[in-house]
């Protein structure tokens, strides 16, 4: 225990950079009836609660106000005096003197902190046997290898905290300073590798281990690392150019590799090949739901939109469990029954911008201004559904022609005026007449209002289960289910875009790819754009297929706070945010008047926007701690 007892634990307090460091803390963090660090290991029962306390520093994925990647990017906007505080990112009002998201820096480096308290200690538990301490060894080494490389997607280069500090550390041990990003990617990658072997394949007992870390998700994450590695952001950035640690030597290494790419595309065959060992394949909904038997249409849609709201669903390689989307559904689902009180809880006011509707393809599969069949020229004009569309929008209902005639996910991820939205209580689609459809124009029941609702006209669909139920009242039942951090989905687009970064165009690339499109009821990228595409040989090219990836990544993952992070590594950010946030014109009651563009935000993205601020107090305390570029 002397060993244990010569490290420093306040290992925040040093990165926060105080000259003195005051105390040991630890009782903050572990369970209320842990008195002591020695009684926190003295026995299995306690060291255990001490591994579900590294467990509890999990970024809360999904949450509007814990995550940047939902509000702080373009694919929600909102009702200014209700959105959160990324939002604030959104609309270009980051700062260095208290940066929005700065508690990420505190929150996840104290993760790292007990991580390694755990790992320094596990070892004196006397009650365990042997495997099992292995098992949760590599558990918290994933975590920490996590921790750092969310803090990795922020900041850039970041300090690696390998141990804690002594106890008798001096201050320039406690200024600590910013790794290499080459080091950090190899750091990560290393106790991800240590991990592997000791995890495994599958939990024994899902219902009670369900969250835990087992050999899919370390691989899938270790692929996942690599490919942000390889990409633009990291790999050869010049614009970081400028970005010194305090000895003048680069953090951002200036000299682009392929072999990062290489590197990827290995780490994500691994992990596509353990997610099939382990079982998972890519989720699919069952046509029949109780007494019902559903239309393909339906079916397809419920595959698209349970690949995230079904709990532990086939496809699901890791979901957080420290984050559970409830409030969230609420917030996105508009007022389904106009007998319902204003005050019911659904309100509807998380708001896709006209851009994102218009990024989903076509019914080809391809997008909608390269589909030579469908009219792009005369989207914002109006058409009336027909038969053919009643399970897509409200037979004889007048909207736009852009809600026309688009891929099953576009109807799946999207509600908006004149949309037939599936679910909530109401299950038969052969009597479509009966299904819930969203009235969206000023006065209707789901029109914008000061303080609630869409601001643009569209409406999210995806992220909420078909099987909440809007009850009497002010009632509705919420199907909860844990956020999705990593899909199978997402794993087999990273594989298709580090191949073709990597070798070019392929079999193997468009093989997953197509699997993905499959799932979403599109054909073949080859076949789409060979007979549809005004770019019929787009796909046959590095560039071109590169951009098709990209889209179909943006597409499958709508929502589900990758957008955000994929832009920046991409480097697309600063052309894709410096387009208006548009929408339709929500104070209109006809429409021919409702179906005008109008621009709500202009938004602003600098190159500096690509990283977060280290918060300036740290900067100004911290000589070794140098700020980022443009702040």
């Amino acid at each position: 225990m002397n060993v244990m007892k010569s490290y420093m634990i306040a290992i925040v307090s040093a990165l926060a950079v105080l000259s003195v460091i005051t105390s040991c803390k630890y009782l903050d963090v572990v369970p209320d009836d842990v008195p002591t660090l020695n009684n926190a290991f003295a026995l299995r029962t306690q060291a255990k609660k001490f591994l579900f306390t590294c467990y509890s520093f999990m970024p809360k994925n999904g949450n509007l106000g814990q995550d940047p990647a939902m509000e702080g990017g373009d694919e929600i906007w909102r009702v200014i005096a209700n959105a959160g505080s990324f939002f604030n990112i959104a609309r270009g009002f980051q700062n260095v003197v208290n940066p929005y998201g700065d508690f990420y820096w505190t929150n996840l480096y104290q993760g790292v902190r007990d991580c390694n308290i755990f790992l320094e200690n596990i070892e004196s538990v006397p009650d365990m046997e042997e495997f099992e301490k292995r098992q949760w060894i590599a558990e918290v080494k994933v975590l920490k290898a996590y921790y750092h490389f969310y803090l990795l997607k922020m900041y850039g280069p970041i300090p690696l905290i390998k141990q804690n500090l002594p106890i008798n550390a001096g201050v320039k041990q406690v200024q600590v300073s910013r790794s290499p990003v080459d080091s950090c990617v190899k750091y990560i990658v290393q106790l991800l590798n240590e991990a592997v072997p000791d995890l495994p394949l599958n939990l024994v007992d899902p219902t009670q281990e369900a969250g835990r870390i087992t050999k899919v998700i370390a691989l899938s994450l270790k692929a996942k690392i690599l490919v942000y590695a390889a990409s633009p952001l990291f790999n050869g950035n010049t614009d970081e150019a400028g970005l010194n640690g305090p000895d003048g030597k680069p953090l951002f290494d200036q000299t682009f590799s392929k072999v990062k790419w290489d590197s990827a595309a290995a780490a994500c065959k691994q992990a596509v090949d353990i997610c099939q060992a382990a079982g998972l394949k890519l989720y699919e909904f069952g046509s029949n739901y109780q007494q019902f038997f559903l239309t393909d249409t339906i079916s397809t849609q419920l595959s698209i939109r349970n690949s995230v709201c079904e709990k532990w669903n086939s496809g699901t390689i890791w979901a957080n469990t420290q984050s559970f989307c409830s409030s969230l559904q609420g917030l996105a689902l508009p007022l389904m029954d106009p007998k319902q009180s204003q005050n019911f809880v659904p309100r509807g006011e998380l708001s896709p911008p006209l851009k994102i509707a218009e990024m989903f393809y076509s019914r080809h599969g391809v997008p909608i201004d390269e589909d030579k069949t469908w009219n792009y020229a005369d989207r914002f004009s109006l058409r009336t559904a027909g038969d053919s569309d009643k399970l897509y929008i409200r037979e004889g209902y007048t909207t736009a022609y852009l809600n026309f005639d688009r891929e099953p996910r576009f109807y799946a991820d999207l509600g908006f005026d004149g949309g037939i939205w599936y679910g909530q209580g109401q299950y038969d689609d052969t009597k479509n007449l009966d299904l819930f459809y969203v009235q969206g124009k000023f006065k209707q029941p789901n029109a914008s209002q000061s303080d609630r609702s869409t601001v643009t006209g569209y409406f999210i669909k995806k992220l909420i289960s078909f099987e909440n139920v809007v009850g009497s009242g002010t009632t509705y039942s919420i199907n909860s289910y844990p956020w999705p951090i990593m899909r199978l989905s997402g794993l087999y687009l990273l594989y298709a875009e580090a191949l073709n970064e990597s070798t070019g165009p392929g079999p193997e690339a468009y093989k997953y790819l197509d699997m993905v499109r499959h799932r979403a009821g599109l054909p073949s990228v080859a076949s789409a754009w060979t007979n549809y595409s005004i770019n019929p040989g787009a796909f046959t090219t590095q560039n071109g297929l590169r951009d098709i990836i990209h889209r179909e990544r943006l597409i499958e993952l709508a929502f589900e706070g990758q957008r955000f992070w994929d832009l920046r590594r991409w480097k697309e950010a600063a052309q894709v945010l410096n387009a208006p946030i548009q929408g339709w014109d929500g104070s209109q009651e006809t429409a021919a008047a409702y179906y005008r563009p109008v621009t709500i935000f202009n938004q602003t993205f600098g190159s500096k926007d690509y990283f977060w601020p280290i918060r300036d107090a740290n900067v100004t305390k911290n000589a070794s701690l140098v700020q980022n570029l443009g702040w």
